[in-house]
């Protein structure tokens, strides 16, 4: 079971692992002149934090290389940060954070200082995606230090794995659309048995990888690389946690931009009910280009993963597609125009009685290698998501909400659902909020940059979060594409809006609309 929420696509689940060494001696051609230098800021409490945190040097070395891929070579250069593990003791114990980082070319003008990326999830790591995506912000890199981490909880940051290769495997059977009381039952006990797990490995980090923990992460990483202001580049989940930063730290505030954006007034039910609306938006539009009716090819795909439910589809590996395994197959392409002749071909082979091009897409979601690897960002979104969370449904308020999401889509209603019972189910630890606080009174303009076609966190998402930011604060900028995010997604509206803004500091009309 997983969470349609994070910044993905065929290509991003494709991209190639970057392992990161432990920073154990500076690199000579990498010295770490300016960092340290930057103003400070006080812990959770309003006290200074201590020296040993705020003064530490890194120690950048060349990424190694991880067992899935090469190291990524060239600029990029890898470093260790010590944080607290609790915010309310940063004196106390420290946990690791891995950074990567390729230093501004210089060959665009005067340099700006770090531009921190946050890929999304929860539980992307950044040290991986960073420099994949190195050429889409090539302009940035001219001037701009590119940085980006693991978050506490996620790969080579103190990364969580809650459970095997094996028994995430199993579990795949696990109908997650529960039909009859002893499926409920099932349901409900693989996800206590996952927090269960999730608890057994992580231990006390468990209570401490809050989105707030991550965003006061943020600021300390600011003041060792030496940045009086925070400039940041949050995709997906992203734009959540560059939001919760402002609200924490708005006088620290440079030029952040939030591309495909999170809901920040959506509790975990409203945020189950935008993702089934964005989804279900997305594939009306992608049966629109194959020339069907929304409406009859909507109940086409429903009545396919109805029959899967039944029975299972063979497939040419051992495994069979089950109906979670094929509605994730189908979410995976929807996240990039790009990716919609991919999915016709999956769904017209599962209408023939084969699931495996369904299931190579929702292997390729889920993370699971051609050998049975499964990656850990799925558990490292719920362990985040279910600290942030504070609303815990039970069985029984969900089954009032049910017809409601069924309404909504008839293809990802009853999956999105059921997930506000199963998600967050007997966690081990209490959540933090119903929905994050965005507020920044005071802070520089952040561009807010929505996508009218977005299936993950739809369009809606940027004006509220716009709002949320504050008058004279949030600058919304709307692009009429499809897709999960903007930024590179073949608008030169949109990439030089976003470029004038991050170089030179201005931000566009509040409104302004590039199609």
């Amino acid at each position: 079971m997983a969470r349609f929420a994070r910044w993905t696509g065929l290509a991003a689940a494709a991209v190639l692992l970057v392992g990161c060494g432990g920073g154990s001696s500076a690199d000579s051609t990498d010295d770490d002149k300016g960092e340290g230098t930057s103003s400070a800021t006080p812990s959770s409490d309003g006290t200074p934090l201590p020296a040993s945190l705020t003064s530490q040097k890194l120690a950048w070395s060349e990424c190694e290389a991880t067992s899935d891929a090469p190291a990524p070579g060239g600029s990029w250069r890898c470093a260790t940060l010590k944080a607290p593990l609790d915010w309310n003791k940063p004196d106390g114990e420290t946990l690791d954070l891995a950074l990567i980082r390729s230093k501004a070319s210089g060959s665009g003008g005067e340099r700006i200082g770090s531009l921190l990326f946050n890929f999304g999830g929860p539980g992307g790591s950044g040290v991986s995606m960073m420099p994949s995506y190195a050429g889409i912000a090539g302009d940035l890199h001219e001037r701009y230090d590119l940085v980006s981490w693991d978050p506490r909880g996620v790969a080579a940051s103190e990364g969580v794995r809650c459970r095997s290769d094996k028994d995430i495997q199993a579990a795949e059977t696990v109908d997650a659309t529960p039909d009859d009381a002893a499926e409920e039952a099932a349901y409900l006990k693989d996800a206590a048995d996952f927090g269960a797990g999730c608890e057994k490995a992580a231990g006390k980090l468990l209570a401490h990888v809050s989105t707030t923990d991550s965003a006061r992460d943020m600021d300390l990483m600011r003041q060792v690389l030496g940045d009086n202001e925070m400039h940041y580049f949050g995709i997906s989940y992203g734009t959540e946690l560059g939001g919760v930063y402002a609200h924490l730290f708005p006088e620290k505030v440079g030029r952040l931009v939030l591309d495909a954006v999170v809901d920040p007034t959506a509790d975990t039910v409203g945020h189950a009910k935008n993702q089934a609306r964005g989804f279900q938006r997305a594939l009306d539009n992608y049966l629109k280009s194959t020339g069907q009716d929304p409406k009859q090819g909507t109940r086409k795909i429903a009545n396919l993963l109805e029959r899967i439910d039944a029975d299972p589809l063979p497939t040419s590996s051992a495994r069979e597609l089950t109906q979670t395994l094929a509605l994730t197959g189908i979410v995976l392409p929807l996240y990039s125009e790009q990716s919609w002749p991919v999915l016709t071909s999956a769904l017209d082979a599962a209408e023939e009685g084969d699931g495996s091009e369904l299931l190579a897409l929702a292997d390729g979601y889920n993370e699971r290698n051609a050998s049975g690897r499964y990656g850990t960002q799925t558990h490292s979104q719920r362990v985040i998501s279910c600290l942030d969370d504070k609303q815990r449904l039970t069985l029984e308020d969900t089954k009032k909400v049910l017809p409601e999401f069924r309404r909504i889509s008839p293809v990802f209603g009853e999956f999105l659902g059921w997930d506000t019972a199963g998600w967050c189910h007997d966690w081990p630890v209490p959540g933090q909020f119903d929905t994050p606080e965005v507020s920044a009174p005071g802070a520089e303009p952040v561009l807010v940059v929505g996508n009218t076609g977005d299936p993950a966190t739809p369009y809606e998402g940027a004006r509220k979060m716009a709002d949320e930011l504050g008058e004279g604060v949030g600058v919304l900028l709307t692009f009429e594409g499809e897709g999960h995010g903007a930024y590179g997604s073949g608008s030169d509206c949109v990439d030089s809006t976003i470029d004038t803004y991050l170089l030179d500091g201005k931000a566009p009309q509040d409104g302004k609309v590039c199609s």
